[in-house]
């Protein structure tokens, strides 16, 4: 089973408290809207589409499952790339 995981965050739960912008700044950041978002590892990029999942890189991958379980709105979703099973967040197991 591969260790290479997929993040993302629901905002309709997101409190916009910054906990996961403080854990893994590269992975999480604020729109402008006040509410946390995940960003593309390669470019940056804010992605603000509903569901929209990122890439975690694999020295961040523990700072982003911290974050994910210390999420006071419960909101950030840690999925595995190869079978989609949550890891860490509302729904792991």
């Amino acid at each position: 089973m591969s260790d290479e995981v997929r993040v993302w965050i629901d905002q309709h739960l997101c409190t916009g408290d910054g906990l996961c912008v403080q854990y893994a700044p590269e992975v999480f950041e604020f729109g402008g809207d006040g509410l946390a978002y995940v960003k593309n590892s390669e470019e940056q990029e804010l992605l603000t589409a509903e569901g929209a999942q990122a890439n975690v890189p694999e020295n961040l991958r523990l700072e982003v499952i911290d974050a994910a379980d210390g999420c006071p709105g419960n909101c950030i979703h840690v999925v595995r790339r190869e079978d989609g099973v949550e890891v860490a967040g509302p729904e792991a197991g």
